[in-house]
């Protein structure tokens, strides 16, 4: 697992609202490759009006459990094709095992998985190949569905 470095905290704003000035991402895949394409699609903000994005990379099952636990995790994203462990059934048990988990989003090999990402209970899905655009617009929608800023329109994860 490895830690993106971490860019200097915002300034808060002018009306004292708690907005973070990151939200981290936590990646997983097996596949070093598909991580770093996860990182490049996104980069280091979905949308203007969002805080910047820092990244949490993880190989392995453990990884992830361990800082989906940690509470510094706003969303999840999880290769569904990933070995030994694959992205579906590692978000059924990031659903089933940690409190308030955060969002997950599982990237699909193929679209006929579709109802499997519906049993893993993922929140959002992408699809291999990786298309920038489409994982930088499923990305935003459930940061703007699950996760506070104050600012924005992003709603609260309750």
């Amino acid at each position: 697992m490895s830690t993106a470095p971490a860019s200097p905290a915002a300034a808060p704003s002018p009306a004292g609202a708690d907005q973070p000035s990151e939200l981290t991402v936590l990646v997983y895949s097996h596949d070093a490759n598909t991580r770093q394409q996860v990182l490049l699609a996104l980069g280091r903000r979905v949308a203007a009006d969002l805080p910047r994005l820092a990244y949490v990379e993880a190989a392995t099952e453990g990884a992830v459990l361990k800082n989906a636990r940690s509470g510094d995790v706003d969303l999840v994203i999880l290769d569904g094709e990933a070995t030994p462990v694959g992205g579906l059934g590692l978000c059924r048990t990031l659903k089933d095992e940690v409190y308030e988990a955060p969002p997950v989003m599982v990237i699909l090999g193929r679209p006929q998985d579709d109802w499997l990402a519906a049993w893993s209970r993922a929140d959002g899905v992408a699809s291999h190949p990786i298309d920038p655009a489409a994982l930088a617009a499923a990305t935003d929608r459930l940061l703007r569905t699950f996760v506070s800023v104050a600012g924005t329109d992003v709603a609260t994860r309750t």
